[in-house]
């Protein structure tokens, strides 16, 4: 593994993660429930990432806070305009995996 500078990781890491971020916030026909199918994480695992990683330092961060971080808007807004139902086949892959 190539040795990088602790603040500079620091820094490639944030930009990765912006970058993902930002990548979710424009891939809106992606749900949720697909993400954590495939990936096992999803826009509110991050979320929740994010909101633990303030904590840590110190920083007050609530839930919805982190979500609309993460998703550009607040949650439901982002619920009412783009997620769907999802499938049969995605709540069973979801139940396998995750139930």
């Amino acid at each position: 593994m190539p040795t990088v500078e602790p603040p500079t990781r620091t820094e490639l890491e944030a930009a990765a993660f912006r970058t993902l971020v930002e990548h979710l916030r424009q891939r809106t026909d992606v749900q949720n429930i697909d993400l954590m199918n495939l990936a096992g994480f999803c826009r509110n695992c991050l979320a929740k990432w994010y909101r633990a990683a303030a904590e840590e330092r110190g920083q007050a961060m609530s839930y919805d806070a982190a979500r609309e971080l993460v998703y550009g808007m607040p949650y439901d807004e982002w619920r009412a305009r783009f997620q769907t139902e999802s499938s049969t086949a995605a709540k069973a892959g979801f139940e396998r995996s995750h139930g």
